[in-house]
């Protein structure tokens, strides 16, 4: 399925591997080693209005079919995820540097996303509404259009299939624009999925590209609504653009996520949730946890154990070792967390342990005593950093946790799960779980945040999913026409 033969130097428009219009293209680059993988066409904006008009006349048919044969194509794109498995799975830890366990995971949520999205086609498509006059009258669902959907590099598979198959289970046609850096994992793998299904030609179109293709995407009259999953910066971008050109733009955003430890938690549980939530997947989630806020009681002892914990996870190369963490994407991330760390010492925080570097391997960092105002702790690092503060309340710890940007994820460890819920009663996010770490993603569950993490629940479960890929019209019947005075 995934021979290169098929896809190298190609973008996948129209139903067809083609060559972009440029003839551009990129490498794809393993991280842990520099190694050259292979390439894959690089897409320009001239291959967006190409693919848009492809997508235009694809969708019209697509939307036609009876949902049980749309329900078909994505039940065998799932089940096609677990035939190509072992190739998916090399392909997920040598571009993206993800664990072997990562790697899995990914492919379970990914073929989730499509079963859930399979049933899709089989919801309520409207509602009966109560009327004055003498006709029906009700609200009816139907397909937005042409989707775009722009994923980033860190988890591809699922922050790509999250928006894909929902929108093209609801009758809509889509356009992938993977992050360059993985795109054989975020986009060839989708495509090639899809084509094998059965999907027909058109319907999923995939093109590499740089901020110029998402930029004509956002702004392409055919396109109808944007599902963007990237950064807050770029993700104003998307949301300024669409807002000019009146269309829907569906932002998954950054996060700067607080695991509160409460006064009666348990170190240890604690300890290990937040070893996973700041340190898994090289703290390249945007649900990770960089805000560690722990009752004065416990800090001490909780950093301790934490930093020992950091200390003893193995970083390498998940392709041929046994680790903990793999590599950061690139150099310019690499240097990004580094110059977070350093700067955030040099205003005050205490390195316990981490800190350091080789290569792409970034070795799993504890700031403890952090000033609220150091760089690793009050924004989004990307990385394997985790800064511990000390509050002597519940009111304190409730602040602590509601002052930032960010409302994405939230954890809360403590031994009575009802106080937890009223302290997250208080704090603003669109994620939370009592005792757990922030990091936990479920097909059928609403994903999303507030304020800076983006416009709220888009992905996930029936409503948020219909919500964001359709339309409302209101429809009426008569039996006949009326008359009216003039």
């Amino acid at each position: 399925m995934l021979d290169p033969a098929i896809w190298t130097d190609k973008i996948f428009l129209g139903g067809d591997w083609t060559e972009p219009a440029d003839g551009q293209t990129y490498p794809v680059v393993e991280p842990a080693t520099g190694e050259e993988l292979g390439r894959v066409g690089r897409a320009g904006t001239a291959d967006v209005r190409r693919a848009a008009e492809h997508a235009t006349a694809a969708q019209r048919e697509w939307a036609t079919l009876p949902g049980s044969e749309r329900a078909a194509v994505l039940r065998r794109a799932g089940d096609l995820f677990a035939e190509h498995a072992e190739a998916i799975q090399q392909w997920n830890i040598r571009e993206v540097g993800a664990v072997p366990g990562m790697a899995g995971f990914a492919l379970n949520v990914g073929a989730e996303e499509c079963y859930e999205a399979a049933a899709l086609p089989s919801h309520p498509t409207g509602q009966l509404l109560a009327t004055t006059q003498e006709r029906l009258s009700f609200t009816q669902r139907v397909p937005a259009g042409v989707v775009a959907v722009v994923s980033p590099f860190n988890v591809p598979i699922i922050l790509g299939i999250r928006a894909v198959a929902p929108a093209l289970a609801l009758g809509n046609a889509v356009i992938l624009k993977p992050d360059p850096r993985t795109a054989v994992t975020g986009g060839v793998v989708l495509a090639r999925l899809f084509e094998e299904a059965g999907l027909p030609a058109g319907v999923l179109q995939m093109l590499p590209g740089g901020a110029e293709v998402g930029e004509a995407l956002t702004t392409d009259d055919d396109v109808a609504v944007i599902a963007f999953t990237g950064s807050t910066a770029a993700g104003r971008k998307v949301g300024e653009a669409a807002g000019r050109h009146l269309k829907r733009a569906h932002l998954e955003l950054g996060g700067n996520s607080a695991l509160v430890v409460l006064e009666d938690a348990d170190v240890d549980e604690a300890v290990n949730l937040a070893a996973w939530g700041a340190f898994f997947h090289q703290g390249q989630i945007c649900m990770t946890v960089g805000r560690h806020l722990v009752h004065e009681s416990l800090y001490d002892e909780f950093v301790a154990r934490l930093a020992e914990k950091a200390s003893h996870l193995p970083v390498g190369n998940p392709a041929t070792d046994q680790v903990a963490l793999g590599p950061i994407i690139d150099e310019a991330q690499r240097d990004r967390i580094h110059a977070l760390v350093t700067r955030s010492v040099e205003a005050g925080a205490r390195l316990v342990t981490g800190g350091e570097y080789e290569g792409l391997f970034y070795r799993p960092t504890v700031l403890a005593d952090s000033p609220l105002d150091a760089p690793a702790y009050a924004e989004e690092v990307f990385g394997p950093v985790a800064s511990v503060v000390r509050f002597s309340s519940v009111d304190e710890a409730v602040k602590l946790a509601s002052a930032s940007a960010y409302g994405l994820s939230l954890g809360i460890v403590t031994r009575n799960a009802a106080a937890g819920l009223e302290v997250a009663a208080k704090i603003p996010t669109g994620i939370v779980h009592i005792n757990d770490q922030t990091v936990n993603d479920e097909a059928n569950a609403p994903f999303g945040g507030v304020k800076a993490s983006g416009t709220g629940s888009r992905h996930g479960g029936a409503e948020a999913n219909i919500e964001a890929f359709t339309e409302t019209r209101w429809v009426t019947v008569r039996n006949e026409p009326p008359t009216y005075p003039f």
